[in-house]
């Protein structure tokens, strides 16, 4: 990464909020991302608590930031506090991604930088989510699994969780269980699965039967001391095909160790935070995103390579 202009007066900023943050990857990617469309922007990790979250949000768009990366444990949350969803935010229920919009000459919406300063008084925050295709694009690519007719768990669904659980409905899967530490959590997502899919049989708790695949999104791994998600009692890895941990620091999770030597094909989730963070860069620059240097960057952050 090597940005050749300083930072000056006209400089534009984007961050991710999450609490924790100082696991995150999104800066070398987004910042590589960056410098290679020779932006004069800079993208940030901050640790914002729950409870200032829309305080960060107002504050990012009092300074007239591009936009905003949310990550654990704001997606959900934010839903009830931007001005406008779009389609795939309110589709998959969560916002991940957000960009402020000011009007143009026209009076037409239109992402803030591209706004003359003179008209960018009136600024309205905008929530994406780009979470969903990009997590079926990555397990699709990095596990070889087709989804139409598949049996899958989801640990984990608050957040990317939900979204997968929607996204992965939307595919065709033949059965989905959930499982949440928190409870009623795995009930409210099967209900609202259950109306917008009725053909697909929801259920709350493991799996007795074999599956195709299991999704762990729970923050769970990001720490070396963190437990397992669940123990060999509530299910065994031996009868999973397939693991997608949406951790992707460390690079091999202690998830991901146990369900290799169980005979799982594995896979981290850097290809769903790489194909999110690419679509968001989208959203705020209106130009194609430089994929490969943001997969390099991420890389060598990440893998050390």
């Amino acid at each position: 990464m090597r940005f050749d202009k300083p930072i000056d007066g006209t400089t534009r900023f984007c961050a991710v909020i999450g609490h924790p943050i100082a696991h995150t990857a999104s800066p070398a990617m987004q910042n590589a991302g960056i410098a290679a469309l020779g932006l004069n922007w800079r993208y940030l990790a901050l640790d914002v608590h729950p409870s200032d979250l829309r305080a960060a949000i107002e504050g990012a768009r009092a300074m007239k930031f591009v936009g905003l990366n949310l990550t654990v444990p704001h997606k959900v949350l934010a839903m009830q506090m931007v001005d406008e969803l779009d389609e795939s935010a309110r589709c998959w229920g969560a916002v991940n991604t957000i960009r402020f919009e000011a009007k143009d000459a026209n009076g037409d919406w239109v992402p803030v930088h591209q706004a003359h300063a003179a008209t960018a008084s009136e600024l309205r925050a905008r929530g994406f989510n780009t979470d969903a295709d990009a997590f079926i694009r990555a397990v699709r690519e990095e596990l070889q699994t087709e989804f139409t007719g598949a049996r899958v768990l989801v640990v984990g669904v608050g957040g990317a969780g939900q979204v997968a659980a929607l996204r992965l409905a939307a595919e065709g899967v033949t059965e989905l269980f959930l499982v949440d530490a928190v409870p009623g959590r795995a009930e409210a997502v099967a209900a609202e699965l259950r109306r917008r899919y009725p053909q697909v049989s929801v259920h709350v708790g493991f799996p007795r039967t074999s599956i195709e695949l299991l999704v762990h999104a729970t923050p769970l791994g990001w720490k070396p001391e963190d437990p397992l998600p669940f123990s060999e009692t509530e299910f065994s890895l031996g009868r999973a095909r397939a693991v997608y941990d949406m951790v992707y620091r460390p690079a091999e999770t202690k998830l991901m160790r146990v369900a290799k030597a169980a005979g799982c094909r594995v896979a981290n989730g850097l290809g769903m935070l790489l194909y999110q963070g690419a679509r968001a860069l989208e959203l705020w620059s209106g130009l194609p995103a430089p994929v490969e240097v943001m997969r390099r960057a991420l890389e060598q952050n990440v893998y050390g390579s």
